[in-house]
């Protein structure tokens, strides 16, 4: 069955603990639907408590389960819930992908005194001040666990930079005794983009390491997970996560699937880069296809569709790709807003739900609908209403039931795209048309397999029904800006 992921939460998901009783609820639901695997928040202890969307990580050991930082459960839930929840997906066939942060640790226990540099923000080459002694929340000692699971304790040395100094603002580079500098970087962003935010997490300090690969398998022991996401992998060395991830699947005996955040619309090259750099050990998420879709979504008809795949990892490396319409990042309100505008999101999913290439990730809100409230930029309160998407379940079933097979491609016209997916011996195959105009009709060849029998709209629009050619060929309507899916009766 083709694999398919959900991102099971939002930035903006509700708390009370209530994330994971949904998810478990919804197993029955999204195996239905064909969902093969889900992506559950970073389920440790943050900074933020019970507040906590998960990525200000304080104790990674903390899976809702001690009281720290002013709770027990996390947003999310319990330890108890995780599990529960985990297992019943995994009962319905239904892989746990596990959010992994370990850029950085915020929501020190106690300060310390140690030299440090004040650096340029937007270029952290740069140095501003000699070294100086300064005093920052770089001792973790994780009170409310004690030394259950683990007796590490984090200090200064542990740490490359922080953004926190007792009387100063700014980006400090701490000195340590574990290399000079920051640590190298695929990309030259502001100079060297190691350090991102907290307390940015010394790599090359061999206890750590050893510490973060020990608690990748405890991890994996807790709740059996099958797959990664690893967070922030722009501001970390490929090295590292290559070394990670071998010991992981070595300690666990498991071809763990991983897919890493290298957010870069544009640049397909620094993704290809980090790809290589690790040795093909994770995908990524294609952040181009995702800004292609939120430009098409802007340009209506103006957007010539047979571009949408220009650039992309999809196109150059499907290999590794793992795509995306929209994430917790480029939702509203958020710092890197790209959202795909409303009446776009079919034609988004089509692209790639019933295309060859890439591995689909379907959003939250596009599957359950949400509804929140933040600031906006001018600092003003404004409520966001996310619909769910018009036809989502039909263009997941599908997926699940009809995109396999050959794939001939119809890309001649900038406002409507067609393709086929001719099946298998176990799968009837389907013909996909999409307009970001005028209702057309697209004539394609679906096979001399079908000569003479008739194919319907699966996701509604027409009553009528397409009879295949004696030749295999037959002509495929679709409405005005929107998508069909034309399968056998």
């Amino acid at each position: 069955m083709n694999a398919t992921m959900i991102q099971f939460f939002h930035w903006y998901s509700e708390g009370n603990g209530k994330l994971y009783d949904q998810a478990r609820d919804s197993a029955n639901y999204l195996k239905e639907l064909g969902i093969t695997a889900v992506w559950f928040p970073p389920a440790y202890k943050g900074a933020g408590g019970g507040y906590s969307v998960g990525y200000d990580p304080y104790d990674l050991f903390d899976l809702g389960e001690f009281d720290q930082k002013g709770t027990v459960p996390t947003k999310y839930g319990t330890k108890a819930q995780y599990l529960d929840a985990c297992t019943a997906l995994q009962k319905n066939g239904i892989s746990v992908i596990a959010d992994i942060v370990l850029n950085h640790k915020a929501g020190g226990d106690e300060k310390e005194k140690f030299h440090a540099v004040k650096v340029d923000p937007e270029n952290r080459q740069q140095n501003l001040s000699e070294p100086f002694e300064i005093e920052s929340y770089t001792k973790f000692t994780f009170p409310g666990r004690g030394k259950k699971y683990s007796d590490f304790e984090w200090n200064f040395q542990c740490f490359s930079g922080v953004d926190f100094a007792e009387g100063q603002e700014g980006i400090f580079q701490v000195i340590h005794d574990h290399g000079d500098g920051w640590e190298e970087m695929i990309d030259g962003e502001k100079g060297n983009y190691d350090y991102l935010m907290y307390n940015d997490i010394e790599q090359r300090n061999p206890f750590v390491r050893e510490e973060l690969n020990r608690w990748g398998k405890w991890y994996h022991d807790q709740i059996n997970f099958d797959g990664v996401r690893l967070d922030a992998v722009k501001h970390q060395s490929p090295q590292f996560y290559q070394e990670w991830l071998q010991l992981l699947r070595s300690n666990t005996g498991k071809n763990i699937f991983a897919v890493g955040e290298y957010w870069a619309p544009g640049q397909l090259d620094l993704l290809q880069k980090y790809i290589e750099a690790t040795e093909g050990s994770m995908s990524l998420f294609d952040s181009s296809l995702q800004q292609n879709f939120h430009t098409a979504s802007l340009a209506g008809e103006n957007y010539d569709l047979r571009t949408v795949f220009d650039g992309t990892l999809t196109l150059a490396d499907p290999k590794h790709s793992v795509t995306v319409v929209d994430n917790h990042d480029t939702q509203p309100l958020q710092e890197l807003e790209a959202p795909v505008e409303q009446w776009f999101k079919p034609l988004a999913y089509a692209l790639m739900l019933l295309r060859e290439n890439g591995y689909p990730c379907v959003f939250y809100p596009d599957l359950f609908g949400a509804t929140y409230t933040d600031k906006d930029k001018e600092g003003n309160d404004q409520e966001i209403f996310l619909n769910k998407v018009e036809k989502i379940e039909e263009l997941l079933k599908a997926r699940q039931h009809f995109a396999y097979g050959l794939q001939r491609d119809y890309f001649e016209d900038a406002n409507c795209l067609g393709w086929v997916r001719e099946g298998d011996g176990e799968h009837k195959g389907c013909a996909v048309v999409l307009s970001n105009k005028d209702s057309y009709e697209k004539p394609m060849e679906i096979g001399v397999q079908y000569a003479g029998q008739n194919f319907y709209d699966y996701l509604g629009w027409f009553d009528t029904q397409v009879t295949v050619d004696e030749n295999g060929w037959g002509n495929f309507p679709v409405p005005a800006g929107n998508v069909s899916v034309w399968v056998p009766v």
